[in-house]
């Protein structure tokens, strides 16, 4: 009542501290409240408190596996194995030119000659004379059925993931180059049934991105790697060095069909251009399309000023005449790609279709007959392009015989490998649950046969 002045609020707080402190004096806790009170005031001692340590017999004792103990189950102790030494780094490959000695040479020499002979024998038969089929497309997918895989087909060619091939373009004698992420170049002679028909080499020093055979000489296989474009020359048994990365390379197309000019395409988004005839491991012009990355270049197969290029999310067709060192506007834009593109490439022939990866998991192709400034998207087709880190990301590449159909791998389960129309159509899936059980993720038509190569992670390389 002597608190009048005070609000409801406060005369209800003031009311249950008076009970609580009977509550607590009833309870005779003052002296064990004072002692609790005068502990938590005190000033901690400098003094530290020795631990007692624990008697022997109150410790648990912690049980090792025999294994751990290095003891046989019999109780024989196994015996100490000798330290293993590391392995060691493979030795870089030096700048320019390099002989053409495969990785067994030592072993199986003669073996590796027979090989190189070979290849140097079906080049000099001129390649390209033979007509293309030009089959309907219902008797084409009659001959897509026909091919088949079988036990003796499949061959591992090189050591680790496949990251390009290229098919010899000799119609007597099946030849096939794989190149994988270590730099190494397999090359297989696929008629070759015993085991010495493989033999690798190692130009390279990193992933061999881009192969191709020369279209004039195809006694000459060029290969891209993030360091270099070399040269393979079998009638010299060399690997020129024909240009040295400033940055580094992704991809590479000739600009004519004398092979003499390519252009180059780099990580870092610009293009390059290189004459062979020139002296020097430098290119002619360095360019920048405005690119943040380029992964694929590829030359208008008719007209061959124009280069299409393939980047992060651009993809822009451009007129090499035009190329300068800065400011460069493409002759069209294939818009449509909301995430990175994988690949872009022109129909063989007319170029008049572009097929186009993207990792939106989309196919889209392009009607490029003509080239305005924005070529819009003909056909898209839902796929499933998540390759994830460890498999070579999917390209659709166009079957050099036909102008509308293209080939591409696969996640699906059984595992197998695809061909599409340029309508969007699935014509045919090349599988076999016995033989093939892993994705492929390289695929090449041969130019003028019905035979289709898939290469996979492991190194192995699959024949229809």
């Amino acid at each position: 009542d002597g608190y009048s002045e005070l609000s409801a609020y406060e005369r209800k707080r003031l009311k249950n501290i008076t009970e609580n402190a009977k509550f607590f004096a009833a309870l005779q806790l003052h002296e064990s409240a004072a002692r609790l009170h005068q502990l938590a005031t005190k000033s901690q001692s400098h003094i530290t408190k020795r631990v007692k340590p624990k008697k022997a017999e109150e410790e648990t004792v912690r049980r090792r596996s025999m294994r751990l103990q290095r003891v046989e189950p019999s109780g024989v102790p196994v015996p100490e194995v000798p330290a293993q030494p590391e392995e060691e780094e493979r030795p870089r490959v030096p700048d320019g030119p390099l002989p053409m000695v495969p990785e067994d040479q030592m072993e199986n020499s003669k073996l590796a000659e027979d090989l190189l002979t070979t290849w140097m024998r079906i080049s000099e038969v001129k390649a390209g004379n033979a007509e293309k089929p030009t089959w309907d497309i219902e008797r084409y997918q009659d001959s897509l059925s026909s091919m088949v895989l079988r036990a003796e087909n499949i061959r591992k060619v090189v050591k680790y993931r496949v990251c390009s091939m290229a098919i010899h373009p000799s119609e007597s004698i099946l030849l096939v180059a794989a190149g994988d992420k270590s730099g190494q170049i397999g090359l297989w002679n696929v008629g070759c049934e015993s085991e010495e028909g493989a033999h690798v080499f190692t130009p390279h020093n990193d992933s061999v991105t881009c192969m191709h055979f020369s279209p004039c000489d195809p006694a000459h296989l060029l290969s891209l790697s993030s360091d270099c474009l070399r040269c393979g020359d079998v009638t010299r048994a060399v690997f020129d060095e024909i240009c040295r990365a400033q940055g580094s390379f992704s991809s590479f197309d000739f600009l004519g069909d004398d092979a003499r000019t390519a252009v180059v395409g780099h990580w870092d988004g610009d293009v390059a251009l290189v004459d062979r005839r020139t002296p020097g491991t430098s290119p002619e012009l360095s360019a920048d399309i405005g690119f943040k990355r380029t992964r694929t270049v590829h030359v208008h197969p008719g007209n061959k000023q124009y280069f299409i290029a393939a980047g992060s999310v651009d993809v822009c067709i451009y007129d090499v005449r035009y190329l300068k060192p800065k400011g460069n506007a493409p002759v069209s834009t294939l818009g449509g790609h909301p995430k990175s593109v994988a690949s872009a490439y022109f129909s063989p022939g007319s170029g008049r279709r572009v097929v186009t990866v993207c990792a939106d998991d989309m196919l889209r192709v392009y009607d490029t007959s003509s080239l305005p400034s924005t070529v819009a998207v003909l056909k898209a087709v839902r796929h499933n392009n998540n390759t994830g880190r460890w498999l070579t990301r999917f390209q659709a590449i166009w079957d050099p015989k036909r102008e509308d159909c293209f080939v591409v791998g696969s996640m699906a389960r059984p595992r197998q490998i695809e061909v599409f129309r340029d309508t969007g159509k699935l014509l045919h899936s090349f599988s076999n649950p016995d033989c093939l059980g892993s994705v492929c993720s390289v695929n090449v038509f041969h130019p003028t046969q019905s035979i289709l190569v898939g290469g996979n992670s492991s190194g192995r390389l699959h024949v229809f």
